[in-house]
């Protein structure tokens, strides 16, 4: 990861890329003449791909964020004081469209994502030279990455489209100050999940199996995450579920990932190996700070999850975030060593302070070491270098498993299998198992213990429209209401588009905001 940061530090590019409005999701418009003298070489494409390839690293707050919307995970934080509102109101489905902070940072920097990528795909034609279809083709992946997790949050989103081959697009333009009055919502979230797709079939075609470089987006990358953007947009669309089974099976097919030691997976040895389908790399080579979140080339992510004054001799302690439930331990069968690699249990212990609804139980897979903490530059507590696993050779093989099965094709139980065989060095815990005799069940369990503190919970409980039962469930298993979750259906699906970028952009009318907020 050094590498890239390093054609960033010297890129002339940099500054017009950083010139992205942090009161509003569009860019400014670039002074002079760099837009038409730019893009006149292979290394000046490079050097824009790895401005937009940058704008990865801000979605620790995506992942942070999401983990704390599902029912498995508590958002703790500092008892006597409201510490982190917006993640506090997000964890219990309080959330407004008056919340900044995290949510307002998701909305404007995923549109700042797109706009990096569409100034590449901009003059994707402008200068010939070999290699210039992969720099595009990583273009094309960029920017479906970052509409899709602006449409995991906010549902329709406003893109500008047009229509090219007969078929309806995201159009290859970046939005300027005072385009974005006429922009509209696509018109439906199936619509917009249409559009990725379009994306990723134009990205698949020109990227190559493998990289050279561990940041860079490959072939089988690519097609996972079509693949997931399929099982989403079969909720909409049956059909959709068959063509995430053929695009899944391709990337299996492919031989190239294989399950890799769970026990060393979240480790620095760990990253980038064999389990790795995409993942988003982050340093601790440059100093961070709450000034300027957007310029964090680390993951924040490891300092929210630690105890608070933690007194141990391998973690370092930290904020006390993102506590996993007493259900999510449960749900981890006995013999199943995922279960001590996802959780640090406190239980009884006396070596840190409590979190606010603490429950003695920590997420322990992007925890800071005493390692990292002696490795790392800068006195600001926020710059780690532990990368995030966004699309796991595991997550590939459930989500098949599920494609299959919701298709209606035959022996979805293979991949399941493979999975649950990692977990416990053998083939004992094979579906069936233990009176199970619903498979589609089985898999969605699977996902919640093989997946948990990743991220992918909330999301998976919204698009299988099981988030209202397993928010009752976690209800029902509270002492007194107190604590509840207040989950509202054709509500809580989705987020709040933040009020103040539906002013900045004129729309609280033209948009609207997302129903019940």
């Amino acid at each position: 990861m050094n590498k890239i940061k390093n054609k960033i530090r010297f890129s002339s590019v940099l500054i017009l890329l950083l010139m992205m409005g942090c009161d509003s999701y569009v860019e400014l418009e670039p002074r002079g003449e760099i837009s038409s003298n730019y893009f006149n070489s292979e290394e000046e494409y490079e050097k824009a791909l790895i401005g937009a390839y940058d704008m990865l690293q801000i979605t620790f707050w995506n992942t942070l964020s999401a983990t704390m919307a599902s029912d498995d995970i508590i958002a703790g934080g500092d008892p006597s004081n409201e510490d982190q509102p917006t993640l506090q109101r997000i964890d219990k489905m309080g959330q407004t469209q008056e919340d900044n902070n995290q949510l307002r940072d998701i909305w404007g920097f995923m549109y700042a994502g797109i706009n990096r990528a569409n100034y590449i795909l901009e003059f994707k034609d402008k200068t010939a030279f070999s290699g210039r279809d992969e720099i595009i083709a990583q273009a094309y992946f960029l920017r479906a990455y970052f509409t899709f997790e602006l449409a995991k949050w906010f549902g329709d989103i406003p893109l500008s489209t047009e229509k090219r081959d007969g078929v309806e697009r995201i159009l290859n333009k970046r939005t300027f100050v005072g385009e974005e009055y006429t922009i509209n919502r696509v018109g439906s979230i199936a619509a917009v999940y249409s559009l990725i797709e379009e994306d990723l079939k134009e990205a698949i075609v020109n990227l190559p199996e493998s990289q050279v470089e561990k940041y860079e987006i490959t072939k089988g990358a690519a097609q996972a995450l079509l693949g997931k953007i399929y099982l989403y947009h079969g909720k909409f669309d049956n059909s959709k579920f068959s063509k995430a089974a053929v695009v899944f099976n391709q990337v299996i097919n492919s031989a190239k990932y294989q399950l890799a030691d769970y026990n060393v997976l979240f480790t620095p040895a760990g990253e980038n190996g064999v389990e790795a389908v995409f993942e988003i790399q982050y340093t601790n080579v440059e100093g961070a700070s709450w000034a300027c979140i957007q310029c964090s080339e680390g993951n924040y992510m490891p300092k929210f999850n630690a105890p608070r004054d933690f007194s141990n001799a391998t973690y370092m302690n930290g904020w006390g975030f993102s506590l996993p439930t007493q259900a999510l331990f449960n749900a981890f069968k006995s013999g199943d060593k995922r279960r001590d690699v996802t959780i640090l249990d406190l239980r009884g212990e006396t070596t840190y302070a409590l979190s606010r609804e603490n429950t003695g139980f920590f997420t322990k897979k992007y925890l800071p070491t005493k390692i990292d903490e002696a490795d790392r530059n800068g006195s600001d507590p926020l710059n780690f270098q532990n990368n995030y696993r966004s699309i796991r050779y595991a997550d590939v093989l459930l989500m098949q498993a599920e494609a299959v099965v919701q298709s209606g094709g035959a022996s979805g139980e293979v991949s399941l299998n493979k999975v649950r065989a990692r977990a416990f060095g053998n083939s004992s815990h094979d579906f069936p198992y233990n009176g199970e005799s619903n498979l589609l069940d089985a898999i969605y369990a699977e996902r919640r213990v093989e997946l948990a503190g990743e991220g992918h919970r909330f999301f998976d409980l919204v698009r299988t429209g099981r988030a209202k039962t397993a928010f009752d469930a976690y209800n029902s298993s509270k002492a007194s209401n107190a604590n509840a979750i207040n989950y509202v259906e054709n509500k809580n699906e989705i987020f709040p588009i933040p009020l103040v970028e539906l002013e900045l952009a004129n729309a609280v009318a033209r948009w609207g905001q997302n129903p019940g907020y």
